[in-house]
């Protein structure tokens, strides 16, 4: 049986875990880094890039290169790149391939089962998306597990006496906090709450827009236009804010920046922690909402706290902690790492989703998870008013039914318009998901009974039904949205991968052959050149006949429209200019 891998799909960076002899293990990327940049890019030559080598040919390509792409899952936000259009979760599921790669290259086995983490405010078009990313990567999703829920897993496996311990989640791009209490094996969410548009990334922005407005009063040019400098000035901006978490002030400099009148301009300046802060400071302010209403919502004091967790990379901004400090009057523990704890918690839960049980520390008992829903559920009711079935903070999985009637005499049919968030009017909520109940007796308003029920399974992904009582039709469906992708569009996404999979070997292999039959034709025509006269004429032509067959094929390759006859064809031309060339090869050591 294949392990079970945990990952943390992040806004800037991801993150993948598995268990071995009981423990979580982070699996190291390619590279060897413990985390994985969420960068894709695409190379002219049909290249395709993952990861670090995504992010560093981002200044030289930043049109083609995609990151951050998290803050649009669910949505209907596309890109599109040589005629093909690519969507959140398509983007999203090169990154899950590449870590399932990872996971193979580090276990020596195939990998097909996963758990993914989602930020705890993910509604359910989100989670849909997440799933389906991964689907189209080749793997199947176990689970869908919120990310403060998955770093208190991690934290709750070494740390199993009885406490409430807040999870202060502020990562690349989304904001979550979460009361959870753990004790006697059981960790339970008591209540979550957040911001899907705060984070790491709206920081840089911060630092971004402070060093275009420095280079403009510096050069009265406004290179907020010059995409490539832009990028390069990104690239330092996320430095700068990692340096300040350590150093009071950080220099930036960026030769060569860009020109004007055929001059070169170059920027350099200082950013201190102090100016940072100020630029952040409303941002910072942010995430007190948010923790005051976890806090409400769980009808926990500050007081009764025994943690304060910090996840994701972000927290390790001085100010923030600073804030976290205010907030709670303690000091934030920092005894599990931002920046693994998530992905470690996500393996976990695989393992146990196995049957390999984790015991929690000094319990002697398996761990119990008990997640909870983030966002109000409910059904557009009469007047335009949202009728709630399921509060916010509902521990999953659930179900709950009400029976409704009809608003106007005779129906035949109800439309269900399924709605989540907070507030007490349908319009100013999310729309995730309408359908509708046909074969209605015909009756006066308010007479038929139709029972509408809410499921959410453990992935807190939601299926909605509505049965007539009096005649017993039913009708449900699974929610979905216009935004998510449909069955056949992740099919033909699942498709193109693989496809794309197999045509990234070959071009790998041929780029390889090509390099390799180019100094076999270099070495050949030394050999010839070395010789002279001394080379036999039958011997000279059939050496000279193979190096042109062979640069002829060379000079046509083109690696993003190879085929696997092109590469065969390069391959026989290289042995056969091997084979003629064997004789001559002595000359080049004897010169």
């Amino acid at each position: 049986m294949s392990k079970v891998i945990g990952i943390d799909l992040g806004t800037t960076n991801s993150c993948v875990s598995v268990v071995e002899n009981g423990q979580p293990v982070i699996v190291p990327s390619s590279s060897g880094a413990r985390t994985t940049p969420s960068v894709v890019a695409f190379a002219k030559n049909g290249e395709r890039f993952v990861g670090e080598t995504a992010k560093r040919q981002a200044a030289t390509n930043p049109d083609r290169t995609i990151s951050s792409v998290k803050r649009h899952m669910g949505t209907d936000w596309s890109i599109r790149i040589d005629g093909t259009e690519y969507k959140p979760q398509t983007i999203s599921s090169m990154v899950l391939r590449q870590l399932k790669k990872d996971a193979e290259d580090f276990l020596g086995e195939p990998v097909t089962e996963a758990v993914i983490t989602v930020p705890a405010y993910f509604n359910d078009i989100q989670r849909q998306a997440t799933k389906d990313a991964g689907r189209i990567a080749g793997l199947e999703v176990k689970r869908i597990i919120n990310e403060p829920t998955s770093a208190a897993l991690s934290y709750g496996l070494d740390h199993g006496e009885a406490q409430k311990v807040m999870v202060y989640d502020l990562g690349g791009g989304t904001f979550d906090v979460s009361i959870i209490e753990i004790g006697d094996g059981v960790i339970e969410v008591l209540a979550t709450a957040g911001d899907n548009h705060l984070g790491g990334d709206d920081f840089d922005e911060r630092i971004v827009r402070w060093i275009a407005e420095e280079f403009k009063k510096e050069h009265r040019i406004d290179i907020t236009r010059d995409f490539s400098a832009m990028q390069r000035i990104r690239e330092a901006a996320e430095q700068a804010k990692k340096e300040l978490s350590t150093s009071e002030i950080t220099n930036i400099v960026l030769p060569y920046l860009t020109q004007a009148k055929g001059e070169p301009l170059h920027l350099e300046t200082s950013l201190t922690r102090a100016k940072f802060q100020e630029l952040i400071w409303d941002l910072v302010e942010r995430t007190a909402g948010p923790v005051q209403s976890a806090l409400s919502d769980a009808g926990v004091k500050t007081s009764e706290l025994g943690r304060i967790l910090l996840v994701g990379g972000s927290t390790r901004i001085p100010a923030v902690q600073d804030k976290v400090k205010a907030l709670t009057g303690k000091e934030p523990s920092k005894n599990i790492n931002p920046d693994e704890c998530v992905a470690m918690g996500a393996a976990i839960l695989g393992s146990t989703l196995q049957g390999q049980s984790l015991v929690a520390a000094g319990t002697g008992k398996d761990l119990l998870l008990l997640d909870v829903t983030p966002l109000s559920l409910s059904i557009e009711t009469v007047g335009g008013v949202a009728t709630k079935l399921v509060d916010r903070n509902s521990t999953v999985p659930t179900r709950y039914s009400r029976v409704f009637s009809t608003a106007a005499p005779y129906q035949r049919e109800v439309e269900i318009h399924v709605l989540q968030g907070e507030r007490p009017m349908a319009r100013d909520n999310k729309t995730i998901g309408k359908f509708k109940l046909k074969g209605i007796r015909r009756a006066p308003a308010g007479v038929p009974q139709i029972e509408v029920t809410f499921d959410i399974d453990a992935n807190g992904i939601l299926k909605v039904s509505a049965r007539d009582l009096d005649t017993g039709k039913s009708q449900s469906i699974t929610i979905t949205a216009d935004d998510r992708m449909s069955d056949a569009e992740i099919e033909q996404a699942i498709y193109d991968a693989q496809q794309y999979a197999g045509q990234d070997t070959l071009r790998r292999e041929a780029l390889e052959l090509t390099g390799e039959a180019q100094n076999v034709a270099n070495r050949a025509q030394r050999a010839l050149n070395a010789g002279g006269k001394q080379i036999e004429k039958a011997v000279k032509k059939q050496v000279k006949n193979d190096i042109n067959v062979l640069s002829k094929l060379l000079g046509k390759f083109r690696a993003d429209r190879v085929t696997e006859e092109e590469v065969e064809k390069i391959r026989q031309a290289k042995s056969d200019l091997e084979r003629s060339s064997a004789g001559i090869m002595h000359y080049l050591d004897e010169n």
